[in-house]
């Protein structure tokens, strides 16, 4: 049978199921990805699981996110981090070393493997023929214990691409169209694959950009073949060694397909505040700019950087714009030093930060009040950025550098009339700088068995829920349209995330961007009725943080009723005994207020027996059909209260009960 990229990695891994679309798989994972944002709760877990030693091939934690430290939080976040890595057997990227995702591209990323994340962007590792997807941290954690990764079998998504990008695009501009036609919900429940003969023309580098913002599509992940450009790749990072060629056989097919023209492609930019808000530059042409900001997992290659300092060299930054790079990479900061380029870019006006996330999840470099800030990251959700009522675009780093020099939304193809200036031919190093000081392996097993758990004040035990009951009847603490992200749920950014390790502390912040009162309110359900919410479409899009389901359940949470949930939220809610349900008429969203009464009775029967359960609006003497998607493991584990609980249980029940 011919088989596509995807299911060649798939059906190498498969431990249970059948690759048929919307059954549940459960696959072998050979990597792991964690980051600080996350990776705190996922080493609780770990510590909660009894782990003895990590069972992937690689596990690494890195130190990306959370690199401010404006108090002891975050430097004493840092500290039980190593600790853990040392306990349990993983690699450690210290802070400042780079952003997970490239980071691990250059140093760990192998053809032909599969890895999970506790951050959504993941998939970015599919540049180089992986299966790499984005998960809550608890899955992560049993990844790392060794468990298989379940999830439903998604469909496969061939994108053709043909041609060569023109001058003044880049690979930005490819994922921003593939946003522009099909938003943040077209490729939910899909893998996206490309192919096609314009892949010859992509680095894996360029590849990375549009994997890592296939998030934004609500796609489970994005995968590329391996091939030449990404044996050239880690030809460059001096592995080559690690090269395994994986492509599609020749007459595979697709369950949807889509071509791409890559030279019909013309400079994008998302609109604020969705990634899926996407306009051809020059219909917004002429806006003032007060930020600029280059950098992130969404443009973290070396190229992304050297051109936006080819088209400023000897030129300088609008005297309104504040010029602000994120180095991806120590590494890449080495190589761009190298060239030359840093110079070029201070020379420029360019604010030199350390090499992480910084913007991209509000560490820092929040905007002004009703300025326009332009990013070459891969989200702009409201209030993201650390400022409430910001202003953010998304674009390539061609129309970044155009409003560095104009103080504008320009078309970087202008430049040529405007600064008499050519597209920038940039010659790179053949071999990288490569830095491998500011990692650090696992520690021999006799060693780390030694190894106490570094827990500062600001660490709290996870806490434990009760079982789901057979009746819920909770007031609704609140009412949301379409596309909530888990940034609105839980805010990102420096006020927030230093208390992530604290959950009794990081509820205080829940859905404050949207309802500062709902903490206060939903706390006091907490020890009697709990309480409900009710959400539009794809609600939790986004960040894969599992915080977002975990504060609302510590506040009294017991079901969200939507219209549809992004993929992961959906799977962290269940992980954490909170009950999704689906309105089978969507209508019916609109039929409910804040505070009416609902009524779900027989739910343990009805999950059990796999049937819709009604929602009773008992204020309005109401009826809502809702469907349940479950598979009989997330039953069990709702059953029992969440996926730590269910695993207990298993533990010790005798060998006989289990499945």
């Amino acid at each position: 049978m011919a088989y596509n990229v995807t299911q060649k990695l798939i059906s190498t891994h498969l431990l249970s199921g059948e690759m048929t679309p919307g059954t549940e798989i459960g696959l072998r994972i050979d990597q792991t990805l964690t980051q600080d944002a996350t990776g705190t709760l996922v080493m609780l877990e770990l510590e909660a699981l009894g782990l003895d030693r990590a069972r992937t091939d690689v596990s690494v934690q890195y130190v990306d996110h959370n690199l401010l430290q404006a108090d002891s939080k975050n430097a004493e976040d840092h500290d039980f981090l190593r600790s853990a890595c040392q306990r349990f057997g993983l690699w450690f990227s210290k802070a400042g070393n780079g952003v997970s995702h490239p980071t691990h591209m250059q140093r760990f990323g192998i053809p032909g493997k599969t890895m999970v994340g506790s951050d959504s962007h993941t998939p970015a590792a599919g540049s180089l023929g992986m299966l790499a997807i984005g998960v809550g941290g608890i899955e992560v954690a049993l990844a790392i214990a060794g468990e298989p990764l379940y999830i439903r079998m998604p469909e496969i998504w061939g994108v053709r691409l043909t041609g060569q990008l023109p001058p003044w695009t880049s690979a930005k501009d490819v994922i921003l169209e593939m946003l522009r036609r099909h938003g943040v919900k077209g490729g939910v429940n899909r893998i996206v694959e490309y192919y096609g003969p314009g892949l010859s023309t992509l680095t894996a580098m360029d590849r990375h950009v549009i994997a890592n913002m296939g998030a934004e599509l609500g796609a489970t992940t994005t995968v590329f073949p391996a091939d030449d450009q990404v044996r050239a790749f880690l030809r460059s990072e001096q592995r080559e060694s690690d090269f395994v060629e994986l492509l599609a056989d020749a007459d595979a097919g697709y369950d949807v397909t889509e071509e791409i023209d890559l030279s019909t492609i013309v400079p994008l930019i998302a609109l604020p505040s969705s990634p899926g808000n996407v306009v051809p530059v020059q219909e917004v042409a002429g806006r003032p700019v007060a930020q600029v900001v280059i950098g992130s997992s969404a443009n973290p290659g070396l190229r992304d950087f050297a051109i936006v300092a080819a088209i400023v060299k000897g030129r300088q930054s609008h005297p309104g714009v504040s010029f602000d790079v994120n180095p991806s990479s120590r590494q890449i900061l080495q190589d761009l030093t190298r060239m030359g380029a840093t110079l070029d870019l201070i020379s420029a006006g360019a604010r030199l930060h350390q090499s992480g996330c910084m913007g991209c999840i509000g560490m820092g470099q929040a905007p002004a009040n009703g300025r326009n800030s332009l990013r070459t990251m891969p989200r702009n959700f409201p209030g993201r950025s650390g400022t409430k009522e910001d202003s953010v675009y998304l674009c390539s780093p061609e129309t970044a550098a155009a409003a560095v020099l104009t103080g504008a939304i320009t078309d970087p193809r202008d430049l040529e009339e405007l600064f008499d200036l050519k597209y920038p031919a940039v010659q790179f190093p053949t071999t990288s700088s490569v830095n491998l000081a500011m990692l650090e392996a696992p520690l021999p097993l006799a060693e780390a068995a030694q190894v106490e758990l570094v827990k500062g004040e600001n660490i709290s035990s996870l806490p434990v829920f009760a079982p789901l009951p057979e009746r819920i009847e909770a007031p609704v603490a609140l009412l949301v349209g379409d596309d909530i992200s888990t940034d609105e749920i839980l805010p990102a950014g420096a006020r927030v995330l230093p208390f992530r390790s604290n959950i009794p502390e990081l509820a205080r912040f829940t859905f404050d961007q949207v309802d500062e009162t709902y903490p206060t309110r939903a706390a006091e359900t907490r020890d009697t009725s709990g309480h409900i919410i009710v959400a539009g479409a794809n609600y939790g899009q986004g960040s894969s943080r599992e915080h977002a389901a975990i504060t609302p359940r510590f506040l009294g949470l017991r079901a969200v009723v939507a219209v549809s949930f992004a993929r992961i939220h959906w799977q962290n809610l269940a992980n954490f005994g909170v009950l999704a349900l689906e309105f089978a008429d969507a209508t019916d969203h609109d039929r409910i207020q804040r505070d009416d009464v609902l009524v779900l009775d027989g739910i343990r029967e009805a999950l059990a027996a796999g049937t819709e359960i009604t929602v009773h609006n008992a204020t309005r003497k109401e009826d809502y059909i809702t469907r349940q998607n479950f598979s009989q493991r997330q039953i069990d584990m709702l059953l029992a209260g969440g996926l730590i609980s269910w695993l207990h249980e298993r533990r010790v029940a005798p060998a006989h009960d289990r499945d």
